[in-house]
């Protein structure tokens, strides 16, 4: 592709739908303001109804802002039908036509472009074989397998060499062996392109794998954007901090802070964290602590009893409680490791780094 990626950015834009209920009008996407460099990858994530897809179909022109602009490089996009604007969609249906073969799918925006044959034909075949379908131009999209006709609706996409592509969870029809999968190949072929990316998922691990930025959306809002070590390690509040993996919470109080080492007091056991806000004596916080972060053994910090241990070949799960709250441990290579039954008492133990603290 030589066209240059573009970069778009979201300037306080807002939906307003009506409750078909109520008939009280609701923001499905409410102020959101939002940049996007040329050939960044990202990634609109959260729960139905957060305000994702609708978001994405903003840009894509399939609706019209209410409040704010669309630019798309330094061009507003708002007035654009999505047949003018520079970008292009790969749906969650794949919306193929069942009549055409392989080559003519992929070809078919390059014709409504009236771009000529010798150049379609160069085109098309140069992103079937990038998309990895070269020998297949002539079959029937019914003949071929989910993985198969979701890289030809990435082919017909990218063969118009859009500024900015769009995904709507495009693999969540596929089983999830293929996801992981086609994902790895979605980003393998944005990297190579260079491309702009605008993706939407509910599933956390897959914009783990491929995100250069994860924003994360809930009632419309950005609750936080950052790479997905960021997302995963410093979460700003127990929403995004629960819907981005396993985690668990341990309330806690402040007991002194030197710098960003703050000694906070669990349940009767005092621990260290970091944290780069202030913090004062006696404040009431929640550690977070991810399953893997967590040490468990004989000796340790926070005393607990365990109710739950199993084995699942790269690590022991466990189940404990320390005083009424459950944690979840996933204790890695266990097979050199004292392992603990139903009904032990044990300690915990973490990293003063590993622990965030809200």
């Amino acid at each position: 592709m030589g066209k240059e990626p573009k970069g778009v950015r979201l300037d306080h834009i807002s939906k307003i739908y009506q409750d078909p209920k109520t008939h009280e009008d609701f923001f499905a996407v409410n102020d959101v303001s939002l940049d996007i460099a040329p050939g960044e990858f990202i990634t609109l994530l959260g729960p139905s109804g957060c305000g994702k897809t609708t978001t994405l179909r903003m840009v894509a022109g399939f609706e019209s802002p209410d409040e704010g602009e669309i630019y798309l490089g330094s061009e507003s996009i708002n007035e654009l039908t999505p047949n003018k604007r520079d970008t292009a969609m790969v749906f969650q249906s794949y919306a193929l036509f069942p009549h055409m073969n392989v080559f003519e799918n992929v070809a078919y925006g390059l014709k409504l472009r009236k771009v000529p044959a010798a150049e379609i034909q160069n085109r098309v075949s140069n992103i079937l074989n990038l998309v990895e379908l070269s020998g297949m131009e002539l079959r029937m999209t019914n003949q071929l397998s989910g993985g198969q006709q979701q890289r030809v609706a990435l082919a017909r996409a990218l063969v118009v060499e859009p500024g900015v592509l769009l995904f709507d969870e495009p693999l969540s029809n596929l089983d999830a062996k293929l996801r992981v999968q086609m994902r790895t190949e979605i980003r393998r072929i944005q990297q190579r392109l260079g491309i702009t990316a605008i993706y939407v998922t509910h599933d956390q691990s897959e914009a783990m794998s491929i995100s250069d930025r994860i924003i994360i959306m809930r009632k419309g809002i950005i609750e936080q954007q950052g790479s997905p070590k960021e997302i995963y390690y410093h979460p700003v509040n127990e929403f995004v901090a629960d819907f981005i993996g396993e985690c668990n919470f341990l309330d806690c109080k402040v007991v002194s802070a030197s710098g960003n080492e703050i000694t906070v007091d669990v349940n009767g056991s005092c621990v260290k964290v970091v944290s780069d806000k202030q913090r004062v004596s006696g404040e009431q916080g929640k550690i977070v602590l991810r399953p893997e972060a967590i040490r468990i053994e004989s000796k340790g910090d926070i005393p607990c009893k365990v109710e739950l241990s199993c084995f699942m070949g790269s690590y022991q799960y466990y189940h404990v409680r320390v005083g009424s709250t459950l944690v979840k441990i996933n204790d890695n290579c266990p097979v050199n490791k004292q392992v603990f039954d139903v009904g032990d008492t044990a300690w915990l133990s973490f990293d003063k780094e590993c622990g965030h603290l809200l």
